[in-house]
């Protein structure tokens, strides 16, 4: 069975080499190399060395260098070398019947796995790498990939995220226009647009780099960017993230990623490419005695299978969250959830197209929708008092029973059917970055 695998596209290139290098003088103090940076089991450091040549030199002159007694053992590989030598191998697959469907000797079905669930995978993808933007000068930028953009790496990577439009795909096709992604590179357009036979979201990065653009100035240099990232970043495209099942094979592709770019470091980036304009949710958790949501996760599960809402659990305490931070995720909400009490304060800064959803107004009923209308947001509350469970009559410490000093449970159904209510709203106002324009009739 072939197994498919996607690439993240790298914004910092990581340099192949298994040959050796002058190493540099040893400082006083200081490692001649961030041996730290190598983020593999103890015993997988032998087949990283052998493909790593320069550090293994690097490392027997430097007496700090933790890997000193694996040096000895540098003809251990991981198969897709081509200095390795089949009986060093990590590992190859033995079967012990063939299936008539794929082939017809035990020998032909090793080598199918091999090459298509095995390391063998890897060193097809690197054999296949080849440039398609080519750097002149030092500081240009670069763009190598596998055979149908499955796999690309670059550096220096220009990306103009000011006049992108959104929709509810979640992997849009036409997401970058020409000059919106690039680099100052000699670009070689007619192989670019050669790979475009596997275009689709989750068989190639064909879609996105197809408007790659050869520019004319350098992004950094140049001064062209507000925000410069430096640290290595992955792209990824997730198949579905709501489960182990689904998100194995993410793991998979990412590990094999790490072969193909030869670099094991986990101080990276990882970027969940998804050009979903989705409605965001935000649910202000209460860590005081009172008012606390007691079926909290089962209305956030219930959530989570709405696709289009994107999830978000939050406990303003300034000694945790500072106040920009609060202001910056109240901003950045669509439906902000929360029970009676001051933390509802944040919907003063809300979107103009947001709602907000007092869950329960314990019996208060003007504070919160008086501040709403103020702010001019739409407002949501409870009921339907035969779905709402207090958890006792409440305990105020001078006047008794009362609704304010208890704990609430409340049905999913009626939550759902609110939320979503407050979701219409939101997809609806004309003011909502990612409405969808109908055509006049």
């Amino acid at each position: 069975m072939l197994m498919l695998v996607i690439f993240g596209v790298l914004l910092h290139e990581v340099p192949l080499s298994g040959q050796d290098e002058a190493p540099p003088e040893e400082a006083v103090g200081e490692p001649l190399h961030d041996y730290a940076g190598i983020r593999l089991p103890e015993e997988h450091i032998p087949f990283f060395l052998h493909n790593n040549r320069h550090i293994a030199t690097l490392c027997r002159k430097d007496s700090r260098c933790p890997f000193k007694k694996h040096l000895e053992n540098l003809k251990y590989c991981w198969g897709y070398e081509k200095s390795c030598k089949p009986g060093y191998r990590f590992g190859y697959p033995v079967c012990n019947y063939v299936d008539m469907g794929w082939t017809d000797t035990l020998e032909s079905a090793q080598d199918i796995f091999w090459r298509q669930a095995d390391f063998g995978y890897a060193g097809e993808r690197l054999e296949e790498v080849h440039e398609l933007c080519q750097p002149e000068q030092t500081g240009d930028s670069g763009l190598l990939c596998s055979r149908y953009l499955q796999y690309c790496r670059a550096t220096n990577l220009y990306l103009d995220l000011r006049h992108i439009k959104r929709n509810h795909d979640r992997f849009k096709e036409d997401f970058f226009q020409s000059g919106e992604i690039g680099g100052h590179c000699k670009l070689d357009v007619h192989t670019l647009m050669s790979e475009g036979q596997r275009k689709s979201p989750l068989q190639s990065w064909f879609a996105e780099l197809q408007s790659y653009t050869q520019l004319n100035f350098r992004p950094i240099e140049d001064g062209k960017c507000d925000i410069v990232i430096e640290k290595p970043t992955y792209f990824m495209k997730f198949d579905a993230g709501v489960n182990m099942y689904h998100h194995f094979c993410d793991f998979l592709n990412l590990y094999i990623t790490q072969h193909v770019n030869n670099s094991f470091s986990t101080d990276v980036y990882i970027v969940m490419w998804d050009t979903d304009g989705k409605i965001r949710v935000t649910i202000l958790a209460r860590s005081t005695e009172y008012r606390k949501i007691l079926n909290q996760n089962e209305l956030v599960n219930a959530l989570k299978t709405v696709s289009v809402f994107e999830v978000r659990i939050v406990d303003y305490k300034y000694k945790e969250l500072g106040f920009l931070d609060q202001l910056r995720i109240t901003h950045n909400t669509d439906i902000f959830i929360g029970m009676h009490g001051a933390g509802l304060t944040h919907l003063l800064f809300l979107p103009d197209w947001a709602a907000v959803f007092e869950l329960y107004n314990c019996e208060d009923e003007r504070c919160y929708l008086d501040l709403a209308r103020l702010r001019g947001v739409h407002y949501v509350t409870w009921r339907k008092r035969n779905k709402v469970f207090p958890q006792d009559k409440g305990h105020h410490p001078t006047l008794g029973e009362h609704p304010k000093f208890t704990n609430y449970s409340f049905d999913v159904e009626e939550f759902m059917y609110l939320v979503l209510q407050a979701a219409d709203h939101v997809s609806q106002h004309p003011k909502w970055p990612f409405k969808k324009k109908h055509d006049e009739l």
